[in-house]
């Protein structure tokens, strides 16, 4: 029991979503100086590599942090439970680290690449959950994911400047396709590992007989079944 409390305990969810709240009210009181000195700017990475990871807490407007936490919670949550706290940190923030290092001709801002990573990672584990897309057209997952690929496609190649890095938002669903593509596999090699069926041939009767195996679980392979068997 005390594994099944571990998994279920994190709420890193909540944690990030109020990091950014306040993030942004310190946007508001300290003004402009203090989210120039955090924005991602790609030609200032080197020199002030903390950027790549600020910028995903700094929004532009009251409608970017509420749309972003937004989904950030409907999606993130139910990650969070699925495949635990730390492979959510660790996906949620490769994500947006590694959107950031697309190169952009503008300061950029906002936590888009890594909600992107949650997106793929929910779209690999679940393509068939029922979503509102854009709250009220119901669509699978699998669906709502290809619709926002091709809209970031279309917006990377349109001559017409919206201010949305389309490329990062690429590259965030990218790395949560392939983290929930390698959770499948690590799911699918334990099944493979834990579930042994022999089969015994009745010579008399002629017929296949089934037999289950009972098989004890230490804690290594308890806590393997918690992060791979579950998903």
């Amino acid at each position: 029991m005390r594994y099944i409390l571990k998994r279920q305990a994190g709420n890193a969810v909540m944690i990030i979503i109020a990091a950014n709240i306040l993030m942004f009210i310190l946007q508001m009181f300290l003004g402009d100086r203090f989210t120039a000195s955090l924005m991602l700017v790609s030609k200032d990475v080197f020199s002030r590599p903390w950027i790549l990871l600020s910028h995903m807490f700094l929004h532009g407007s009251p409608s970017h942090l509420f749309f972003n936490m937004y989904a950030l919670y409907m999606f993130g949550t139910l990650i969070e439970q699925k495949i635990g706290t730390v492979r959510f940190l660790f996906i949620y923030f490769l994500s947006g680290i590694l959107a950031g290092l697309i190169p952009t001709y503008s300061a950029a801002l906002g936590a888009s690449g890594a909600l992107m990573g949650i997106l793929g990672v929910t779209i690999m584990l679940l393509p068939n959950l029922q979503v509102l897309f854009f709250f009220f057209i119901p669509m699978s997952m699998r669906t709502a994911g290809i619709i926002f690929a091709l809209m970031d496609l279309f917006g990377m190649f349109s001559p017409v400047q919206d201010g949305i890095a389309h490329y990062a938002h690429l590259v965030g669903l990218a790395c949560g396709l392939i983290f929930g593509y390698y959770l499948l596999q690590k799911k699918s090699s334990f099944q493979k590992k834990f579930t042994y069926i022999p089969a015994i041939k009745n010579k008399r009767k002629n017929k296949l007989h089934t037999f289950s195996n009972t098989i004890e679980l230490d804690e290594d392979e308890i806590e393997e079944y918690l992060k791979n068997g579950r998903l």
